[in-house]
């Protein structure tokens, strides 16, 4: 496992990768780097959470544009269990907040 430095807008990190896969991890941290400082250079002051946020839109927005129409994300069915378990707690809570509005209106 190979371990290499890379700067985003200013911050350095040290990331792991695979043996092998360091020049293409430095070429994806300039990529964001650049979408950083160009997210930095459009809004101003970010925290690092939200630099990283809009640099990852911006790339996402890039790929789209590339490919000319959005691939859609692949869907499943929902498991049958989960909606159950859903439906139920949307049940309770439902419950609970009329429960609630009884008492705010009675005190």
């Amino acid at each position: 496992m190979a371990e290499i430095d890379i700067e985003i807008a200013g911050r350095r990190y040290k990331v792991a990768c695979r043996d092998g896969e360091e020049q293409n991890l430095r070429h994806a941290a300039e990529m964001v780097d650049a979408k950083s400082r160009e997210a930095l250079a459009g809004l101003g002051a970010l925290s690092e959470s939200r630099t990283l946020l809009f640099a990852s839109l911006l790339l996402a927005d890039q790929l789209i544009d590339k490919r000319g129409v959005a691939t859609p994300l692949p869907t499943m069915p929902p498991d049958p269990q989960v909606v159950r378990r859903v439906d139920a707690l949307a049940e309770r809570l439902e419950h609970l907040a009329a429960n609630l509005e009884k008492e705010i209106a009675s005190a």
